[in-house]
């Protein structure tokens, strides 16, 4: 006997329709697997055997071979388990086989027939339509993650005697269903601008840095507030929109990092890896490519505290995912692209005993130190970050005053009127969301320069050095100032400020 199941194998951040096909016939007793399985689907021939037995149905002693179409494409995890399983019932006549057409069967067993949740459920239950599947059978924990995706039939089950009742009685069963449009949207980060004291410079910088999605360093000595700005970046940015949601909790689904199944992810990600973290986990990789901190920052924050503690290689991996928004992890069988479209963060001391031009503690850092020191960040690096902000330590009086900065409320709203200016300005434009990722010519036609805007840039290419690159850059965060400002026009003033955040390109 031949039986046909339907399920789905996660590639990068997609999914890829997978026929299970089982076949019954006479010879010795055994569950042969085709179809370029892992290790993890290899386990299931045991598995099953037991979990079917266990569950109260027969196991067919016969040969069993259960071939896994595309046969050139690789399988991996247990959440084959459920179609296996299902494949080899209805092989054996113990499940009516008639609808399994129709839906799609994903899902981990157990050896007492109740199923486990699986990571990557949300990318399979969008790409189910396209896949020509109506209906999507797979754990209970996984149905209110799936159901996510709109205008396909959700079915959860707790055991696999579940799924055999519904198969046989599908009338009986309704599919799970959750209105995306009541689900709220709250900010979970509690760290506060209205905190900060002083460092009116820096909060300027992270202003402009959410309203433009411009990529931000901090340098100064140790205890001048680096990372504490940093992490109240997160609480100035707009919320993510309802596609934008939907594309992070793809990536997270994947990964397999959400942690309230069946909710968005509402708030913009903050990823904060450890400076001793490899090329590999930060922008993805593995022998089945999974995505790395890069990805998992998409239409988020990647913070990186210390950043001249990470090696230098590994920081040259985020100049190409910078500069186009994507990362292509590429193996030996396949090639998979992951979105990046992150901003960068990062905090730095300006020397290795970390008090080169403190005012209060003397450096004792050589030119040859301070200079090798810099050189971990090479130029192309610092070309992409547009704001390069000085921190200074506190002065005894701004340490013992109250905190009397502005709330991050307000300055969230003049950043989500910033962006919506942006927005409709390149309404006409596919995939541009903020001014950090316009290009050549989109500057052209949204930064026309007057005469004495363009003399300071060129003044400062000259002083400083700046590349083309660089002065891009300059471009669009002075962009970013005039939308802030409420203006149409790019001025003098604005180019002029926007200069201020290039003066540490080459700190030694």
């Amino acid at each position: 006997m031949l039986a046909r199941v339907w399920s789905a194998s996660i590639v990068g951040i997609d999914a890829v329709k997978v026929g299970v096909e089982v076949d019954i016939s006479g010879g010795l007793p055994g569950i042969v697997v085709l179809g370029l399985p892992d290790s993890a689907i290899q386990e299931s021939r045991e598995r099953v055997k037991a979990t079917l037995k266990n569950a109260g149905f027969a196991f067919p002693m016969r040969k069993i071979v259960i071939n896994l179409t595309p046969a050139d494409l690789r399988k991996e995890g247990p959440c084959f388990d459920l179609p296996i399983s299902v494949g080899i019932l209805a092989a054996s006549e113990q499940v009516n086989a008639d609808l399994l057409g129709d839906y799609l069967f994903v899902g981990e067993v157990s050896l007492d027939g109740s199923l486990r949740p699986v990571a990557g459920v949300l990318p399979i239950a969008a790409n189910a339509q396209k896949m020509g599947i109506s209906g999507l059978v797979l754990p209970a924990d996984n149905a209110q993650e799936a159901s996510v995706v709109q205008g396909l039939a959700v079915y959860g089950c707790k055991h696999l005697s579940d799924v055999v009742n519904f198969l046989n009685n599908p009338g009986r069963y309704k599919p799970v269903q959750m209105d995306v449009e009541t689900l709220d949207v709250t900010f979970l980060h509690s760290a506060d601008l209205q905190d900060v004291k002083g460092q009116i410079h820096a909060r300027r910088a992270l202003e402009i840095a959410a309203a433009g999605g411009h990529n931000l360093i901090f340098v100064g000595p140790p205890g001048s507030g680096k990372t504490m700005l940093a992490r109240r970046l997160p609480g100035i940015l707009p919320p993510l929109s309802f596609a934008e949601s939907l594309e992070v909790t793809r990536i997270h689904s994947v990964a397999g990092l959400l942690k309230n199944r069946g909710s968005l992810v509402r708030d913009r990600p903050f990823r904060s890896p450890h400076h001793s973290a490899s090329g590999p986990s930060l922008v993805g990789g593995g022998t089945f490519p999974r995505p790395g901190e890069i990805s998992l920052s998409h239409r988020g924050i990647l913070f990186l505290d210390e950043l001249t503690e990470f090696k230098r290689d590994v920081l040259e991996f985020l100049r190409q995912p910078l500069e186009d928004g994507y990362v292509t992890i590429s193996r030996t069988k396949q090639s998979v692209m992951f979105p990046a479209q992150f901003t960068l963060v990062a905090s730095t001391n300006p020397c290795p005993c970390g008090y080169y031009g403190d005012t209060i503690q003397q450096c004792t850092c050589s030119p040859r130190q301070r200079e090798q020191y810099w050189a971990k960040l090479s130029g192309p690096l610092m070309d992409r970050i547009d704001l390069q902000v000085a921190v200074n330590r506190l002065k005894p009086e701004e340490i013992t005053q109250q905190p009397t900065g502005e709330a991050s409320t307000s300055v969230r709203q003049r950043v989500q009127q910033a962006r919506d200016r942006a927005i409709t300005r390149f309404q006409e434009e596919v995939n541009l969301r903020c001014n950090a990722q316009m290009q050549s010519r989109h500057l052209q036609k949204w930064c026309k320069l007057d005469d004495g805007s363009r003399n300071l840039l060129e003044a400062a290419i000259r002083k400083l050095g700046l590349s083309a690159r660089a002065s891009d850059r300059v471009l669009k965060v002075g962009r970013t100032i005039a939308d802030l400002a409420g203006e149409d026009e790019l001025k003098a003033n604005h180019v002029a400020e926007a200069i201020q955040y290039r003066t540490i390109d080459r700190m030694q």
